[in-house]
């Protein structure tokens, strides 16, 4: 199990049923994406709501490229998730004894499930986390960092895992292995996301063959709080679904003008529109504004918001908040089926990593905590019956604990990171085209001879991880001659050419070549990448 969010707790809860479960997390278990999910999760239980309606939502919400039958299976096991949770000792706010259910950008009901305000993700973790300590199956591995995937014969057999106390690399033999690492949103200058979310699970599995798919769709929020000299931090949907609304610097209410549903339309379309004010105003930032709200609600509802606003000296409840898009969310990944099998035998993937179709062109809000829930118990019972058709791997005997320091080293590993965070930001960010695109690819096809081979420390496998999957992002972007959902080209600003509902594909290609081409159908032809580790 590499990954310890809430699809990675959900699948290890499940895999400890019949089986001892190595858990491998980089760095401190409490710093996945999940932990920092603020809004709630939606799940159809109110009385008004029922999932039929959630499922017609997310739908429209991934502007027509939602794989169906994966909505379907969110939907509908979602409430017995949720409920699962909550056996488990998760708190969910309350209002007169009942769920206090309320409403985000794009949902048609209240179904939005909180916890401590705006503390969703922390409490799902909590409970996650306590019910996993309690079982003995499960062994964790904090601060191990996972290099590779290891194959024999076609098939995911374990792991090269980095100690990252002691420096040394070594293997470790599994039957299957689930990846819930998270997403990639550190690949961006401006995101939402934790450090740790380099896209390191989608960078693996691209190296051992898995296919990537829809990686050109990267959401991007809306409101993250903006200040020159912080790391932008999330403003939850939530503050909209009550009331909160949008500003220029000239204090006008903007949204209207670009959409019918105001401050709650879609996530891109919210996003998109600030741009264009931000541009239309020569500003870096637009304002959310929730002064008139109430003071007392306002603490109430978003402590965290409140406390972490006070601190950079913003009180909320009687300024207006300074905002700007963020990179928030990656709806592409590493190709699932419903059951978290990836296109490589013996390998599965539940979470952000995982592209199960489930959310199309554009995540609805809110969506992304159920789909760890629903997907990562799949993913496990699929890894479960997956495993009891092999027997542990015979060839990892004659893989050698490899010594501390072995690897090369990065020269400027910071700078190298630092300058594919700016290009991604600013060629492959909200607003995309061919002319920037082509540059961009250029230049990460250029890092990625550089980092084609083994490194010996976090920091430079991170920067190996996140130079792949920013060259996926962007190859895929370019490919796709149109605009859907979070992807949008401005030299392709329609949505309906032809071939439009057609899923972009990443793999590993048996020819050697530095250029990606059509192949039938908009699938990618990947280019080749040196298998290190």
């Amino acid at each position: 199990m590499i990954g310890s969010g809430v699809a990675g707790l959900r699948a290890a809860l499940e895999l400890c049923r019949v089986g001892r479960v190595i858990m491998l997390t980089k760095g401190h278990p409490l710093q996945s994406n999940s932990i920092f999910a603020q809004g709630g999760v939606a799940v159809a239980l109110s009385e008004e709501d029922d999932v039929a309606i959630h499922l017609t939502d997310t739908v429209k919400a991934g502007h027509g490229l939602c794989r169906r039958a994966a909505v379907r299976v969110l939907v509908e096991e979602g409430p017995d998730r949720i409920q699962e949770l909550i056996k488990w000792g998760a708190k969910f706010d309350k209002a007169g004894g009942k769920f206090a259910f309320t409403r985000e950008a794009a949902h048609s009901r209240s179904r939005i499930l909180r916890a401590r305000g705006d503390a969703t993700g922390n409490e799902m973790v909590r409970a996650l986390m306590a019910q996993a300590v309690r079982q003995q199956r499960i062994a964790r591995l904090d601060y191990h960092f996972t290099v590779d995937l290891v194959v024999d014969r076609g098939r995911c057999c374990g792991a090269v895992v980095l100690d990252e106390n002691s420096g040394e690399q070594f293997v470790i033999p599994a039957k299957a292995v689930v990846l819930s690492t998270g997403g990639a949103g550190q690949v961006f200058a401006r995101t939402t996301n934790p450090p740790n979310a380099t896209g390191d699970g989608m960078a693996m599995a691209f190296r051992a063959g898995a296919e990537l798919q829809d990686m050109e769709f990267v959401q991007f929020h809306p409101t993250s709080l903006y200040l020159p000299s912080s790391p932008p931090f999330l403003l939850s949907e939530a503050m909209r679904g009550e009331g909160g609304q949008l500003r220029n610097n000239k204090g006008e209410s903007f949204m209207t003008r670009y959409h019918p549903l105001g401050v709650l339309a879609p996530r891109d379309i919210v996003a998109r529109a600030i741009w264009a004010e931000m541009a239309a105003t020569r500003a870096r930032h637009v304002y959310l504004d929730v002064t008139h709200l109430g003071s007392d609600f306002v603490k109430r509802r978003f402590p965290t918001i409140y406390a972490t606003c006070l601190r950079h000296d913003i009180d909320i409840t009687e300024e207006w908040i300074p905002v700007s898009p963020s990179a928030h969310y990656m709806m592409g990944g590493v190709t699932t089926d419903l059951n978290g099998a990836t296109t490589l035998p013996g390998l599965f993937a539940a979470g952000e990593v995982a592209c199960s179709g489930v959310h199309g062109a554009n995540r609805l809000a809110s969506n992304s905590l159920l789909e760890g829930l629903v997907f990562g118990r799949r993913a496990g019972v699929a890894a479960i019956a997956s495993a009891a058709h092999g027997s542990m791997p015979s060839v990892l005997e004659s893989h050698e604990l490899l010594p501390r320091g072995h690897g090369d080293r990065l020269e400027d590993v910071e700078k190298v990171r630092n300058s594919l965070r700016r290009i991604m930001w600013g060629q492959v960010g909200l607003i995309r085209s061919r002319e920037s695109l082509v540059r961009a690819t250029a230049q990460l096809a250029r890092w990625e001879r550089m980092v084609s081979r083994s490194f010996s420390s976090r920091a430079d496998l991170e920067v190996k991880n996140m130079v792949q999957v920013a060259r996926c992002v962007a190859e895929a972007a370019l490919w796709r001659e149109n605009s859907v959902g979070a992807h949008y080209r401005s030299d392709f600003p329609g949505t309906r050419r032809p071939g439009w509902k057609t899923h972009s594909r990443l793999r590993l290609s048996d020819r050697t070549t530095e250029r990606v081409g059509l192949r039938p159908r908009g699938k990618l032809m990947s280019w080749r990448t040196p298998k290190t580790g």
